[in-house]
């Protein structure tokens, strides 16, 4: 999907083609539309820039005619040439072939394609998955920053498993929900997703099987692929995975490690009982298969708290926790943390500094504030209480325009709701369509490729009015191309 800041100036009296022309040749020029490039496909350019498709064709064949690009049938349109002196030159390197082998692999098309959509103005974000700006506690980081100003604090590189006194704070934190972890055994991360980076590069061979539900958010993302992995989905019903399938699956499949969302599952908002808790430890133990537990919407319960972390029953350090604050606090701050044994912890540190250096200084202190202030916990909340609004809106919502539609479940705390679809419909079309209208979904296939009738539905981000029209204007896409 192509996107550019830029657009010709309809009120200038340099010709429309021209500009485009001069727009395409700097980009050229200055490297960053290297040889071998290929340019956006002429309906796409025209869509994008606003104006007809013969005002592209005519900026592509000047570029044409200066060799600057060439158009085969085929393959498209790509760079050819960058400056008039080339034959007396060396060539410049072609960095098409080395993004091509590139040992990590670009995201999922669909997924790229929500990435760049994400930042369309105006445009209706039924799948995204983090609070709404109107969420984030934007007075109270204010405030935690402006103390922060008036502290001795260290604004250098921290220790390689982070800054001591998070640590410390996220022990406390971690004896409330049953873990008692020192900090020696806490590594801070920007986020879990970079635990899950440091994990796939830090702890596994290529060639490895990762064993996951099905569906997960890991089938979205080409973090454990890009390392040589491979991911194997077991089935999950009300409960959660399916915890008596794991024998049979690490045998078949000689998986390395099991990787689980247990608390509001995402994309399916499924909450692991505390029975299948236990049974998947268990399951795990007598398997010897290291098992993550990836815990990030454990806070955002809504009417009673939930089962304990699998973390808290483990005795034999079979359990990597993740946690972060991205889903709670804000996606901002990057702070995670991984709590596992200390050797675990130590390589994966050593890992991390070899990568980045250790994480933001100030967004540790930050961290440290919210959580040693009384903050973090009286900001949760608030934020359970605003959540559990906008998910009971858009049940009702649902119900309004879904009822004969689709088919779903009640969360009872995260972001998501798992709809499935009743009519069979192409997911890539309706994803297409609702685009096209300023509508952002997140298909199922995204995290399983057999999820074709699923659509991940978010009540996190998008205003309620927005969800409203959303959804309605969704339901008549789906009516019209079920005829």
């Amino acid at each position: 999907m192509f996107t550019t800041d830029w657009k010709p100036n309809k009120s200038s009296s340099v010709p429309l083609h021209r500009q485009i022309t001069d727009f395409i040749k700097e980009k050229i020029t200055n490297g960053e539309w290297t040889i071998g490039y290929k340019l956006p496909p002429q309906r796409t350019l025209a869509k994008e820039l606003g104006v007809n498709r013969s005002t592209v064709v005519t900026a592509y064949d000047e570029l044409i005619a200066e060799g600057l690009i060439e158009g085969k049938s085929g393959s498209g349109t790509r760079v050819v040439n960058n400056t008039w002196n080339l034959l007396v030159t060396m060539p410049p390197p072609d960095w098409t072939s080395y993004v091509k082998v590139g040992t990590h692999k670009p995201n999922l098309p669909t997924i790229q394609e929500i990435n760049q959509a994400e930042f369309i103005p105006d445009i209706i974000r039924l799948g995204t998955g983090e609070l709404s700006p109107n969420l984030i506690p934007s007075m109270a980081m204010k405030k935690i920053f402006h103390q922060l100003a008036n502290r001795e604090i260290s604004y250098g590189y921290e220790e390689p498993k982070g800054l001591l006194p998070l640590r410390e704070q996220i022990a406390n934190y971690l004896k409330t929900i049953g873990i008692y972890a020192s900090p020696s055994s806490i590594l801070i991360v920007s986020g879990a997703l970079q635990a899950l980076q440091l994990i796939s590069v830090g702890l596994l061979h290529k060639g490895s099987t990762v064993l996951t539900e099905k569906p997960s958010y890991l089938h979205s993302l080409n973090v454990f692929q890009s390392a040589g992995m491979r991911l194997m989905g077991i089935p999950m019903d009300k409960e959660g995975i399916q915890a008596k399938l794991v024998k049979q699956y690490k045998k078949q499949q000689k998986a390395a490690l099991l990787y689980t969302i247990p608390s509001f599952h995402n994309p399916t908002g499924t909450l692991m009982t505390m029975d299948r808790r236990k049974q998947l430890l268990d399951t795990c133990q007598q398997e010897q298969l290291p098992l993550i537990e990836d815990d990030v919407y454990r806070e955002l319960w809504f009417d009673e708290h939930l089962p304990k972390p699998i973390k808290s029953f483990d005795k034999n350090g079979l359990v990597l926790y993740l946690g972060s604050l991205s889903k709670s606090l804000s996606p901002g701050l990057r702070i995670g943390w991984i709590v596992g044994p200390e050797p675990v912890v130590e390589h994966l540190a050593d890992i991390k500094m070899q990568t980045d250096y250790g994480s933001s200084s100030l967004s540790q202190w930050a961290a440290v504030e919210w959580f040693s202030s009384g903050f973090y916990s009286k900001h949760l909340n608030e934020v359970r209480e605003q959540l559990k609004i906008r998910r009971d809106f858009t049940l009702d919502t649902l119900n309004k325009y879904f009822s004969d539609l689709a088919v779903w479940q009640k969360p009872t705390g995260g972001f998501y709701i798992w709809l499935r679809l009743l009519p069979l419909i192409s997911m890539r079309k309706l994803f297409e369509i609702a685009l096209s209208e300023g509508i952002l979904l997140n298909p199922g296939n995204v995290y399983d490729h057999h999820a074709e009738q699923y659509l991940r539905i978010s009540y996190s981000f998008a205003p309620l009015p927005e969800i409203h029209d959303g959804l309605k204007r969704l339901s008549m896409i789906v009516k019209m191309l079920a005829k």
